[in-house]
């Protein structure tokens, strides 16, 4: 008998989890389901899923920086995004970063075992409401580039967290560095960014997708 793909579920809207669970155990067996990146992570490396299917927009730490973090630790592990953001850089961004898929949560639910089968295949799949029918490698060819200058990836976990209102002393703690750390991140991001200001921080990761926006 065929062995059932382990499959580990992260968004941070409880209803959705249970209904992405429901619409998958029939198929699949699931491992864990979780609400926030950084938990994400935690339970991606104990566990060792085949594949995860996580949003971009999470508390503690977003589906991108998670993805960029869990890709490089678990080799086998395929990453499936599932969200509500139609941005086709941030599409093609969440593949170079490790991603196996990309959906939109107004996909249709056959999507996703399509985008889960391809991605145990060593495939890449894009929902077409973001592609519009354009063959994959091209979408990705054709897509924008990083900035080459943006933030590295500790300074966007610590970016996230100021942003989401923790202390200093709070941050040491999730990342496990000193609080003098963290502060020089902090000031190193601002210097990087030329803002002067909490409230520039926060508009900063509001605008690149670093911080969830508030409905």
């Amino acid at each position: 008998m065929k062995r059932r793909p382990r499959i580990l579920l992260a968004d941070d809207h409880t209803m959705l989890l249970d209904a992405f669970k429901r619409l998958l155990e029939p198929r699949c067996e699931i491992v864990g389901t979780v609400g926030d990146g950084r938990t994400l992570v935690d339970l991606a490396a104990s566990t060792s899923p085949d594949v995860v299917v996580l949003d971009i927009s999470m508390p503690r730490l977003n589906g991108m920086d998670a993805c960029a973090q869990l890709s490089r630790k678990l080799s086998g592990t395929k990453f499936i995004f599932l969200t509500v953001n139609e941005d086709p850089d941030i599409a093609a961004e969440a593949i170079r970063l490790g991603g196996s898929g990309y959906l939109l949560k107004s996909s249709a639910p056959a999507e996703l075992f399509t985008a889960i089968e391809n991605a145990l295949e060593g495939k890449v799949y894009i929902t077409p409401l973001i592609t519009k029918g354009m063959p994959i490698d091209v979408f990705l060819r054709h897509a924008v580039k990083p900035d080459p200058e943006e933030l590295s990836a500790r300074q966007r976990e610590v970016l996230q967290l100021l942003a989401e209102g923790h202390a200093m002393k709070k941050i040491a703690d999730l990342l496990e560095v000193t609080a003098r750390t963290v502060a020089f991140h902090k000031y190193a991001i601002m210097e990087h960014l030329g803002v002067r200001t909490n409230a520039e921080l926060v508009r900063y990761a509001l605008d690149h997708g670093i911080l969830k926006k508030r409905s």
